[in-house]
């Protein structure tokens, strides 16, 4: 078994959880949108803070540094990236919003390099294209005003951000720690978004179905996905495991055919199998070589540089 091979199936589990979010977020249409995604928040942050506690992690002490990224982190990741997707949905269809969002992979193809001082990888960047061309496809083109446009944009950033601002804290602190305090950090920000835009109606108790999304939406979707996530991230580095984020409307078609919610047309179809030829495209890349000829894996890097953390620890 190749030693991507498990975070891969990490990255694309987590993805295609976060497409089911789609099909159960309908039954959560009539709760403020902003006030439920602190629900949802809040309960991760219980159960990560919680495996955290129990887990036998090594020590970390946050810096300064930490806690900014990790404020930063919470800000744009997390709370920013509702905010503008929920002000997006006034002002562009949902297919125009998927299809901005949906360039994630080729952003991080070419960011998340640049932000280790590398030049993004040819072939990477080549799938990564293929990947974001096929979740277009399957999202649909869609329309919107400029200002729609604008606020995709925004979520967009914020996806991007969920990623590359968690790559500095993933050595020092680890996938579970990384997931667990942004989310409990973002709770009181989209609390305080969802009043000044709801008013105290954003503050109600939900119903037993709303509930039961909300406790889908925080256990599966938000504290699981985001630990396979952070794992998939510290092990096969931004431009990788970006590839799998166009994962996320397959997720959505998956679920909309199991549940019977509606019918899936050609171009669903054909989307999901561009993202799916992207993927293999990019994770048949070959590694980097070292200065022995050998392979260098993102994986073997973050774990050099954990060990390097704890030696300074001690």
């Amino acid at each position: 078994m190749s030693s991507s091979t498990v975070p891969a199936a990490g990255a694309a589990a987590a993805m295609l959880l976060v497409g089911t979010s789609t099909a159960v977020s309908a039954t959560i249409a009539d709760y403020p949108v902003l006030g439920g995604q602190a629900l949802r928040y809040a309960l991760a942050a219980a159960i990560l803070l919680a495996v955290v506690r129990h887990s036998r992690l090594p020590r970390a002490r946050l810096t300064p540094r930490d806690l900014l990224l990790l404020l930063a982190l919470a800000a744009t990741g997390l709370a920013g990236f509702n905010i503008f997707l929920v002000e997006a949905t006034r002002h562009a269809s949902p297919a125009m919003i998927g299809t901005v969002v949906g360039a994630i992979p080729i952003v991080l193809a070419l960011v998340g390099p640049l932000t280790e001082r590398r030049r993004p990888a040819g072939r990477t960047v080549g799938a990564a294209a293929v990947v974001t061309l096929g979740a277009g496809v399957a999202a649909g083109l869609g329309g919107g005003s400029p200002h729609g446009v604008l606020l995709s944009l925004g979520a967009l950033c914020g996806e991007v951000a969920f990623s590359l601002l968690a790559l500095p804290l993933l050595p020092k602190l680890g996938p579970m720690r990384v997931a667990a305090y942004p989310a409990a950090l973002a709770v009181p920000m989209l609390l305080a978004a969802s009043l000044a835009l709801d008013g105290t109606s954003s503050l109600r108790l939900p119903t037993p179905t709303e509930a039961a999304a909300f406790g889908y939406l925080g256990v599966l979707v938000t504290a699981t996905a985001f630990f396979l996530w952070y794992d998939a991230l510290r092990r096969l580095g931004a431009a990788r495991a970006g590839l799998f984020a166009g994962l996320v409307p397959v997720g959505a078609l998956v679920t909309t055919l199991v549940l019977g919610l509606g019918e899936v047309g050609p171009a669903d179809a054909a989307g999901a199998v561009i993202v799916a030829a992207g993927v293999l495209i990019g994770m048949r890349q070959p590694g980097t070589t070292g200065t022995a000829g050998q392979e260098i894996l993102p994986a073997q890097r973050s774990g050099t540089e954990e060990r390097e953390v704890h030696r300074e620890e001690h």
